[in-house]
């Protein structure tokens, strides 16, 4: 497996694996053949994991922790906290603030079993909250040796420029592939300049990009 530098410092496998669909959104799910799939990519030379405290919610980082308590390979992990769901609910919510940063990263510490976070994503940005208050309290954790990196999500350029003003940003992840184009405008050319790594969801475009569908009525 061929490996890409995220940012200045993380060298991840080029092919990742998001976790997403193990836990809600693209049917039903079952946690043992997911932890077979987990094994599988590592077997394969996937070390790069995605996965949110949302997704579930909370259900995926457990799911991803009992597969890393019993496998010892060394996998990358990004989770991603800055989206509000309660357990049942849809209900969504945003919270950046750097107290809920920390909350919620110490429950996706817990939930995963490790010690640090290797990139730790801001999920979705509020606007109410200044971006550079949210990044002093995520550099706080860096600090405290909770997370590694600093990510973010779904960002314009302007915000990623004042983020990384703050803090030198790992990597932004956002919907990329032949029908979602929007970000060769300005975030990819603002990464490059940046030295930001860029991390594509949806490169297939959810299976329809693969010929999986066919039927559009």
């Amino acid at each position: 497996m061929e490996k890409r530098m995220l940012g200045s410092n993380l060298s991840v496998s080029a092919i990742g694996l998001g976790c997403m669909g193990m836990s809600e959104f693209y049917g039903s799910r079952n946690d043992r053949e997911s932890l077979r799939v987990l094994e599988r990519a590592v077997e394969l030379g996937i070390d790069f994991f995605d996965t949110a405290d949302m997704y579930g919610p909370h259900h995926n980082e457990t799911l991803i922790g009992s597969f890393l308590a019993r496998n010892k390979s060394r996998v990358r992990i990004a989770t991603k906290f800055g989206i509000v769901r309660q357990p049942g609910e849809y209900k969504r919510s945003l919270d950046n603030s750097a107290g809920y940063a920390r909350q919620a990263c110490e429950a996706s510490l817990r939930r995963l079993g490790v010690e640090k976070i290797d990139l730790y994503y801001v999920h979705r940005i509020n606007t109410k909250q200044p971006i550079e208050e949210t990044i002093d309290g995520l550099v706080r954790l860096i600090n405290e040796g909770k997370i590694a990196r600093i990510g973010l999500c779904e960002v314009s350029a302007e915000t990623l420029r004042r983020a990384h003003a703050v803090h030198p940003i790992t990597a932004v992840q956002t919907e990329y592939s032949l029908w979602a184009r929007d970000t060769e405008r300005e975030v990819l050319p603002t990464c490059r300049e940046l030295g930001v790594g860029f991390v594509p969801y949806s490169p297939l475009g959810r299976g329809f990009l693969t010929g999986r569908f066919q039927d559009t009525s």
